[in-house]
């Protein structure tokens, strides 16, 4: 080719001007800004966005859309496998339309004028939709393709192609697509934002692939790719997904259509949403039906802990003391602490428990401003997290001594007009005294359970009469955060109580029946909810799907798995738990098979029901292996414990705990071999033992043992009590039992000991049992928040003893050959089998 030439080519080329188009009259105004439309149903579409208003209604749940388009795809993908008549479009549902002609091969010419792209802009609401933006990119292409139809001499060859055989090149072929647009424009330059409303933008990296075109698009562009040499970012101030959202089977998209709608600028925040392919982008704006949708719609956010931001609000709070305290039973000692000292033990607080059990309300929790008696259970578990014992018991006990002056100087006592404060006080302290070590605190748990219980009836009837009230009518944030708070610290008080049982068998004080009426727990998204205005509250709570405790279990007992939030996840297992506990100790349902087989099958639904568990967007920063929520974490935990549960009881081991002897607690331990039977029911709940020192194992025993004090809840150690007492005395029985190992307890075994190397404690030799019992017991006591963990640990350690004297007992007393496991192609030396891979 001649230079002239070659220089010629690579000049992009100069289009011929386009042909003027016809622009209509824009005479309707919207009344709440300057916009301008040519049609009046464009404007109506575009003033919803300043009203709010979403007219479309479905008659199958409670959501409402501002389009009819988002009513019938809501319709579609929702409601899908609900059954009914499906709604249709108002074509279809005219009487002279004409029926939809056959798809064919080929796509006519779409024309986008600008009477069409001010519709697109006016019902967009800042989103587009993904049809519409196949639309428009195919209506770009055809403009692309005409304007080089008619320049057949600047045609692309061989030489000028600017993408490489390859297609990772940017095609950057320049055509007016748009009127008063540089004709130097190429493609992955083009202004998206025109057709965006004028809504803050987000900037955006392009990323258009071939894959977005899809069906006759492909054919025709089949020699171009579109490709952006970066992909899209998220936005630097936003926080990390807290767990992994996948969409739907019937709202996935295409692979085209996501890499279609990834490549389309953002409006608004860049916040995540659970109905975006992406999780930084933001999502539809309508309420959707949590029950089927892959997330909620809030952004991911880490909560704000309570503290005092001035030394106006630390003098307030001294005040407070002062007034509250006529007695002045926490004076000169609270007055010593410094702001800076209280702050810490907030801080403490409702980072490293509060999760736990998230029965207060960060955003009205003031401590300048609650009630003293509350702020110093607060402050003495806040403490004892700090590892500072001392001032963690002057807390406690200030605290204590307030509640009572409280319900002394009431002349007359009514437990429907105890205010909150002091159900939620003493049932931290309640906590303290309970897991404190010290039996004397634990018999004053136990002794005002039943105060405690009445205060949760009275306070009930109060709710319900307050709901009553209403006569139906949608409460406001301020009316919903005090329900919802009454509900969270009646399930708080209802869970403390199961593990008291869970513990020392202590008689249930509350039966779920208290609470079948009521609705479970909400999630803690919704619970931690930022509320700009009351109509965006109504919004997200009517999109929330909450159940009453009552239907939660109906589907559970039915096999039916079911959607609620994490805290509910805690309620269930609770409430499963003490239904099992309440079968053992009942002798006339021990021959009741049909209500064990009920049990077992809402364990496996509720264990079912995990996976449509409402994802949380609070960020917790704890250290521990599950992903979710710790409450979802703590809840397995229990989980585990109920189904050993059905097979075996270790009352005698809980009593003894009641009153904090290791030496007692570990004969309880030994003794208790023989309730512990070789059965293939028992094949299930050694699993569940298993999984249990599996978390252990894989993350490191030295590891959790520095970390699980602070990071985990003190239900594990009190929930894996029963699972590794239940492991060590299994294992101890197929290391003696004449009987011979199945293959299925052999390979249980082994599963078991594969979990640790060959080097143990350097020259200790002992069996398999004996190692799971004290490696336990060196775990959970290495470090103390509670004291209960302590005296567990202890009680392991000489469990583990025992095992091993009894052996040199049994074997110094009899010359007799007792067939081992090691007979059997087991080895159990335990010099090279156990060590605990370290963290």
């Amino acid at each position: 080719m001649p230079a002239a030439a070659t220089a010629t080519a690579s000049v992009a080329p100069v289009p011929k001007p386009a042909k003027p188009q016809h622009v209509p009259d824009k005479k309707y105004k919207c009344q709440f800004c300057a916009r301008a439309f040519s049609r009046s149903e464009h404007r109506s579409r575009h003033e919803r966005s300043h009203t709010k208003e979403r007219p479309f209604k479905c008659a199958k749940c409670r959501s409402t859309f501002v389009r009819r388009d988002l009513l019938l795809r809501h319709d579609r993908t929702v409601h899908a496998k609900d059954g009914g008549v499906p709604l249709v479009s108002e074509v279809k549902r005219r009487p002279g339309a004409k029926p939809a002609p056959k798809a064919t091969p080929t796509k006519p010419t779409m024309d986008l004028d600008t009477a069409t792209m001010e519709q697109i802009e006016a019902s967009s609401d800042g989103m587009i939709d993904d049809n519409v933006a196949a639309m428009m990119i195919t209506n770009f292409h055809h403009k692309a393709t005409a304007a080089l139809a008619n320049n057949p001499d600047d045609q692309l060859d061989e030489t000028s192609t600017p993408y490489s055989p390859d297609h990772t090149t940017m095609f950057d072929t320049s055509v007016p697509f748009m009127p008063g647009m540089p004709p130097s424009m190429p493609l992955n330059q083009m202004p998206w934002d025109h057709f965006m409303s004028n809504s803050v933008i987000e900037p955006k990296a392009s990323s258009v692939s071939s894959s977005s075109l899809s069906g006759s698009q492909d054919s025709q562009l089949s020699q171009l790719s579109f490709n952006s040499a970066s992909t899209v970012q998220p936005h630097p101030n936003q926080l990390p997904p807290m767990m992994e959202r996948y969409p739907s089977g019937g709202d996935a998209l295409a692979p085209g259509l996501q890499s279609l709608t990834g490549s389309m600028p953002i409006s608004g925040p860049a916040t995540p949403n659970g109905l975006s392919p992406f999780p930084f982008m933001t999502g539809p704006v309508s309420p959707v039906d949590y029950r089927r949708s892959p997330g909620p719609s809030q952004p991911i956010t880490t909560p704000k802990v309570p503290q005092l931001q001035s030394d106006e609000d630390y003098s307030m709070m001294q005040e407070n003391m002062k007034r509250c305290d006529s007695e002045r039973t926490t004076q000169p000692n609270f007055e010593l602490q410094s702001r800076a000292e209280i702050n810490a033990c907030l801080e403490s607080y409702f980072k490293l428990f509060h999760h736990h059990l998230p029965f207060l309300h960060l955003e009205s929790f003031d401590p300048s401003q609650v009630s003293p008696a509350l702020l110093l259970s607060v402050l003495s578990i806040g403490a004892l997290y700090s590892f500072n014992q001392d001032k963690a018991f002057m807390f406690h006990i200030g605290s204590k001594l307030l509640v009572s002056q409280f319900l002394q100087n009431k002349e007359s006592f009514s437990s429907r007009k105890c205010p909150l404060w002091t159900m939620q006080s003493t049932l931290l302290n309640m906590i303290f005294a309970s897991w404190s070590g010290d039996p004397k605190g634990l018999e004053w748990a136990g002794s005002i359970k039943s105060l405690v219980a009445n205060m949760v009836a009275g306070n009930r009837y109060e709710l319900k009469l307050r709901s009553e009230a209403r006569e139906g009518a949608q409460a406001t944030h301020a009316e919903w955060v005090e329900d919802e708070g009454c509900r969270r610290t009646y399930y708080a008080v209802y869970i403390f109580f199961g593990l008291l049982t869970l513990t020392y068998d202590h008689t249930p004080a509350i039966s779920f029946k208290e609470f079948e009426t009521l609705e479970l727990p909400s999630s803690e998204s919704l619970w931690n909810l930022e509320v700009v205005d009351e109509d965006s509250w109504r919004d997200s709570l009517t999109a929330s799907t909450i159940i009453t405790v009552r239907e939660a279990i109906d589907s559970l007992y039915q096999g039916d798995a079911t959607r609620y939030s994490a805290f509910a996840t805690r309620v269930m297992i609770n409430a499963l738990f003490l239904a099992v506990w309440e079968h053992k100790r009942n002798f006339e349902a021990l021959q009741d098979v049909v209500t064990e087989y009920k049990l077992r099958l809402a364990l496996e639904t509720w264990d079912k029901s995990l996976e449509k568990c409402e994802p949380e967007t609070i960020v917790v920063q704890l250290s521990a292996p599950h992903q979710g929520h710790p409450l979802i974490f703590n809840a397995m935990a229990l989980y585990r414990n109920t189904w050993a549960r059905l097979e075996v009881d270790l009352k005698s081991v809980q009593e003894a705990l009641r009153y904090h002897d290791s030496y007692e607690v570990a004969a309880a331990m030994t003794n208790a071999r023989d309730k512990v039977k070789r059965s293939q029911e028992m094949i299930k709940v050694i699993e569940e033992c298993y999984n249990c020192i599996e978390i252990v194992a894989l993350q490191g025993i030295k590891w959790v043992g520095e970390t699980c004090a602070t990071n985990w809840s003190v239900e594990h150690p009190l929930c894996g009590l029963d699972l590794m007492v239940i492991l060590s005395l299994w294992l101890y029985r197929l290391e003696h039992d004449e009987v011979e190992a199945t293959t299925e307890e052999l390979a249980m075994y082994n599963k078991v000991r594969n979990l640790f190397d060959d080097e143990s404690v350097e020259g200790y030799s002992s069996k398999l049992s004996s190692t799971v019992a004290r490696l336990w017991g060196s775990m959970i006591d290495e470090v103390v928040v509670w004291g209960i963990t302590k005296l567990m640990g202890e009680s392991f350690k000489l469990h583990s003893q025992a095992l091993v004297g009894y052996e040199d007992a049994v074997a110094s007393g009899t010359s007799a050959s007792t067939p081992t496991m090691s007979s059997q192609g087991v080895d159990l030396d335990m010099d090279t089998t156990f060590q605990n891979i370290q963290a």
